[in-house]
């Protein structure tokens, strides 16, 4: 709870227990960027928005924010336009990909239609190597293997 109200993105990686997807949360402003490389809506996975309403809104209780009960549910839920895996296995390297690119950017929101330096109906498998590799040093540099 510390810097409670500093605006912030935090990158919640989500398993939905076959399927990797990233949701990306402003908690100050109650937005949810549902980043989903299969383009499912959230509402495939009830028990994950559940779930995330319930933190957020206990975040606003913690900040000692009041609201109308008609204010209790104004959690917004964006849907963003990613890139869309080809295959059923990607899920994991697209959920990576979407918050390096995020995180280069530096930027606390995401276009509903993606960054502009980022766009593309599918990343080549080039750009999902390049996550692959980045990943697998990371591990290394970790020292994970030893």
């Amino acid at each position: 709870m510390d810097n409670k109200d500093a605006e912030k993105l935090f990158f919640i990686p989500f398993n939905t227990g076959g399927h990797w997807l990233l949701l990306a949360i402003n908690p100050i402003r109650e937005i949810v960027y549902y980043l989903d490389s299969l383009g499912n809506d959230w509402t495939t996975y009830p028990v994950m928005k559940v779930l995330i309403d319930t933190v957020l809104q206990a975040f606003r209780a913690q900040r000692d924010i009041q609201t109308s009960r008609r204010g209790a549910n104004s959690i917004t839920w964006i849907k963003v336009a990613c890139p869309q895996q080809r295959n059923q296995i990607d899920c994991g390297y697209f959920m990576l990909r979407f918050m390096r690119d995020t995180l280069a950017l530096g930027r606390l929101m995401i276009p509903t239609d993606y960054f502009e330096e980022f766009k593309c109906a599918f990343y080549t498998k080039d750009q999902v190597d390049e996550i692959k590799e980045e990943w697998c040093q990371f591990m290394i540099e970790l020292n994970v293997f030893s």
